[in-house]
Order: C-alpha cells, then structure tokens, then sequence
C-alpha cells in the first residue's frame, strides 16, 4: 500500500526541484544560439508543469479521482506515493519507488542527461574548429541532444505521469523534430554534400533506422 501522508502544497519544492532540475540541464545542454533557448525554454516549461503536480497541486488526481477511486477503493489517492500511478495502475504498491516504471524512468533520465553532455562536447568543438559534428553521439543519430531531451521527458511521464506533461509531451517532440529540421537546412547551406552525405548515412532520431549506409561519414 502507497504512504497515506498527503505530501501536496509543497509549493517551495516545486521551486526547488524545477530549479535544480532546470539548472541540471542547462549545465549539460548550454544554450547559445536563440533556437537552443527556445527548446531549452519549452523543456524547462515541461519540468515546471511536472513538478507543480508532484508537489503542489495534483490536478490529475484530482480531475480523475472519481474514476480512480470507484476502480481502486483501497488507495488513498492523494497520497504522494499514489502519484505514481502506472505503478498503482498494475498494481506495484508496496513501494512504488522500486517499482519497474519507476527504475526504468531513471535509466531514461539519467541516460537522457548523459547524452545531452556528450552531444554538446562534440558539437562544440566542431562549431570551434567549423565542421561537421559526426563523432560520439553523432556517430549514431544526427540529433542526439534533441534525443536526450525526449528521452528525460518520456522517464518523468514514466515516473509520474499527469495529464498537463502528457498533453505537452507530443508538442515538444514536434517543437524539437521542426528545430531539428531548420538545423538541417542550414547544415546543408552551410557544409553542402558533405551534410548531405552525412545525412543519407546517419538516421535522425532512432539509432540504425533510416540509415542508407554501413560506411564511415565525413568527420569520423
């Protein structure tokens, strides 16, 4: 069973945790250019909205608690554990921060920051030396960062799912797959058939899908 304490209201830890969490992110992503800030920006909004329903107002729980009571009457729902609730759905209640969702939603957050850093390293250095990012994470996708970022959100959904981050979750995976879109367009003005190249041999966002070749890509 989830912990019956009401842990909502908290309205300083939904400051804290957006803080350190925002903070924590753009120290891995480093926004420079105005198209890193929006996207920097609308995944700092995702955190907020996360973060404001972990700890100060569960409107999921709220909008749907007549539903979820009426399915499962022995759960106090509006007990912070209670928030976790694909853990409560199928049924892991004991301790829901054990739970499989739960552990799997950290393997997607920690690795989301991880290639986050490893992307801004690489392509850092390229716009330094003016070429094309292909090493690390380029090597396997064109858009690793923009990865990164799905990948923190999709473990947050994971963790604790609400109906507003749920909503906003396909938004920004469009807002990121047009960024990603204008970035390409501006690659090929810039480098020419060497991005085009590069392009046709290293998928976009999915690691071994859409690739046209096995060979080596300029840079590497």
């Amino acid at each position: 069973m989830p912990d019956d304490t009401a842990a909502y209201g908290l309205w300083s830890l939904v400051a804290i945790n957006s803080a350190i969490f925002i903070f924590f992110a753009f120290t891995f992503f480093r926004p420079q250019t105005r198209r890193d800030w929006r996207s920097f920006g609308a995944f700092s909004a995702f955190l907020v909205a996360l973060f404001a329903e972990m700890y100060g107002f569960p409107l999921t729980i709220y909008l749907l608690s007549g539903w979820l009571q009426s399915r499962y009457p022995n759960v106090n729902w509006f007990s912070h554990d209670a928030g976790h609730l694909l853990e409560m759905l199928f049924g892991w209640r004991a301790n829901p921060h054990s739970g499989p969702f739960h552990i799997l939603s950290f393997v997607l957050i920690g690795g989301g920051f991880v290639v986050i850093s490893m992307s801004w390293k690489v392509l850092y250095e390229a716009q330094r030396e003016h070429r094309l990012a292909t090493t690390g994470p380029y090597a396997y996708v064109r858009h690793p960062q923009y990865v990164g970022f799905i990948m923190v959100m999709l473990g947050f959904l994971l963790q604790w799912p609400t109906l507003l981050t749920l909503a906003m979750f396909p938004v920004l995976v469009f807002m990121y797959v047009r960024l990603a879109k204008a970035e390409e367009r501006e690659a090929l003005s810039e480098f020419g058939d060497a991005y085009q190249r590069y392009r046709h041999e290293v998928p976009g966002f999915i690691p071994g899908i859409g690739s046209r070749s096995k060979g080596s890509v300029p840079g590497r």
